[in-house]
C-alpha cells in the first residue's frame, strides 16, 4: 500500500474495512495507472543531415512536438518528453544512439527510423529491450515480414504498397516493358524486387536492372543502360537527392523526350518541388499524405508550415499521427509498459486527417488507403506548392500485402 492510499487516523474500524475492500476489486490498471519514471519519454531516430533529411529531418521533429502539444504535454499525469537524433543512414550509428536511448536515457518508443537496414537493426534491439518502435519512413517489407516483431509497428507505407500502385497505373496505360535503377542498400533491394513482383503479377517484363551505390550524383551511365534496353518505363528504386539527380537527369539526356517515363517508386512533394514541373510533370507514384487533399489536410499543412515553412510531407504528417495514437494507447492501457500499449494501439482504430479507418494487423503493418498521385503541368499549378493531383485512391486492403502471404510469423496458421 503506497502512503496516498493508507486509511486515514481516526476513521472507525467498519469505515476502514470498506476502504479497503473496494482498494482490493479496483481494477489494477486504474488504480496503479502511472508512467515509469514518472516521465513518457520519446525518440526520434532519422536522417536529419543526408539524402531523406528534407522528407524526414527536423520536419519529423516538428510534427512530434505538435503531437505532443496537441496532446497536452502530460500523460498520466507525467510530463512527455522527446529527443532526437541523427541516423546518418548507418545501422552502427542508429543502432548505438537507440541502445543509449533504452540503456541510458530510458526511452520509451523510437519514430522514424527512416532508413530500411536501420530500421531492421533497431527493431530487433527493441524487441530484445522490450521497448516499443514505430517505422514512419523506413520502406522495406521485412518489417511485417521475416523480421516482424510484437514491439513493432510499421506507420506509414511500404515499398510493396509503393511498387503496386505504381506499377498498376503505368501498365494501365500500355506501358510494360521496364527498366530499374536501384540504391544498393536494403531499402532499394526491397523496393526494386516489390516492383519487379507487381510488373510480372499485371502482365509487364522487366528488361534489365542495375544497382548505384547511395548517395550518387552521376547516373549517366546507369541511364545509357536504360535507354539501350528498350522499356518504356524507367522504375526508379531510388528515393531523396538520389530521385531527384536521376529525373533531373533523365530530362537532360532525352530520355523522357524518347519516350521513357520515368515511374518513382518513392516520392514526396519536396522531391517534386526540388526536381521542378518543368521536368516532372506527369511522374506518377503512390503516396500516404497529400497536404491539399482535404480540409483536415490543409489545415494541419498550414499549422506545420508556420512553425517549418513549408507543407509536410507524407512522413511528417504521418509523425503526428503515429505519436498521437500512441500517447492515446499509453493513455488508455494507465501504462507506459510495452505489451499493454501495445495491445491497446493494435485494439484503437486509426482515424485521422492522415489515415480514415486505420488499424494495426497482427504483423505490426498499419493498413490504411493509400494515393495514387502525379505530379501537375506547370500551367495546372496555382502556387509554389501547388504540386501534384490525387488520381486516385487505393484502399487498404488492395493497398498492402495480403495476410495470406505474409512471412510474419504472427500470421501463419499454428
Amino acid at each position: 500500500m503506497t502512503k496516498d492510499e493508507a486509511p486515514r487516523p481516526g476513521l472507525p474500524a467498519g469505515r476502514r474495512a470498506v476502504l479497503l475492500a473496494a482498494a482490493a476489486i479496483w481494477p489494477a490498471g486504474r488504480a496503479l495507472a502511472q508512467a515509469s519514471d514518472n516521465v513518457v519519454k520519446l525518440g526520434v531516430l532519422d536522417d536529419m543531415s543526408g539524402p531523406f533529411a528534407d522528407q524526414q529531418g527536423m520536419g519529423d521533429v516538428v510534427a512530434a512536438r505538435m503531437a505532443i502539444e496537441d496532446f497536452g504535454g502530460r500523460v498520466l499525469g507525467s510530463p512527455i518528453e522527446l529527443v532526437f537524433g541523427d541516423l546518418q543512414n548507418r545501422p552502427d550509428i542508429g543502432m548505438g544512439i537507440a541502445r543509449r536511448w533504452y540503456d541510458q536515457e530510458r526511452v520509451d518508443a523510437i519514430f522514424g527510423i527512416g532508413n530500411s537496414a536501420v530500421a531492421l537493426a533497431v527493431q530487433q534491439l527493441t524487441r530484445e529491450k522490450n521497448r516499443i518502435n514505430v517505422s514512419v519512413a523506413a520502406g522495406t517489407t521485412e518489417l511485417t515480414g521475416r523480421a516482424c516483431s510484437p514491439n513493432g509497428v510499421h506507420w506509414t507505407y511500404d515499398n510493396y504498397a509503393l511498387a503496386r500502385g505504381t506499377v498498376s497505373a503505368m501498365i494501365g496505360e500500355g506501358r510494360r516493358r521496364w527498366y530499374f535503377i536501384t540504391s544498393d542498400y536494403a531499402f532499394g533491394h526491397s523496393l526494386e524486387a516489390n516492383g519487379i513482383e507487381a510488373v510480372r503479377a499485371l502482365g509487364g517484363e522487366v528488361v534489365g536492372t542495375t544497382r548505384a551505390p547511395l548517395n550518387e550524383t552521376d547516373f549517366s551511365t546507369y541511364l545509357l543502360r536504360a535507354a539501350q534496353s528498350g522499356a518504356n518505363v524507367l522504375g526508379l528504386a531510388v528515393a531523396g537527392t538520389d530521385l531527384i539527380n536521376a529525373v533531373k537527369q533523365m530530362g537532360e539526356f532525352g530520355l523522357i523526350r524518347r519516350g521513357i517515363q520515368p515511374a518513382a517508386l518513392l516520392c514526396l512533394l519536396t522531391n517534386v518541388k526540388a526536381i521542378g514541373l518543368e521536368t516532372a510533370q506527369g511522374l506518377v507514384f503512390t503516396e500516404a499524405y497529400y497536404w491539399d487533399r482535404d480540409e483536415g489536410s490543409r489545415a494541419f499543412a498550414a499549422r506545420f508550415a508556420r512553425l517549418h515553412g513549408r507543407p509536410p510531407t507524407m512522413f511528417q504528417a504521418s509523425m503526428w499521427g503515429a505519436v498521437t495514437h500512441y500517447l492515446k494507447a499509453v493513455q488508455a492501457a494507465g501504462t507506459d509498459a510495452a505489451p499493454a500499449v501495445m495491445a491497446k494501439m493494435r485494439e484503437m482504430p486509426i482515424d485521422d486527417f492522415t489515415t480514415r479507418g486505420g488499424r494495426i494487423r497482427e504483423d505490426g503493418r498499419v493498413i490504411r488507403d493509400m494515393l495514387l498521385m502525379r505530379a501537375k503541368r506547370p500551367a495546372e499549378s496555382r502556387g509554389e506548392w501547388d504540386l501534384l493531383e490525387v488520381v486516385k485512391t487505393i484502399p487498404g486492403d488492395q493497398a498492402f500485402r495480403p495476410a495470406a502471404e505474409s512471412e510474419c510469423p504472427a500470421l501463419r496458421p499454428a
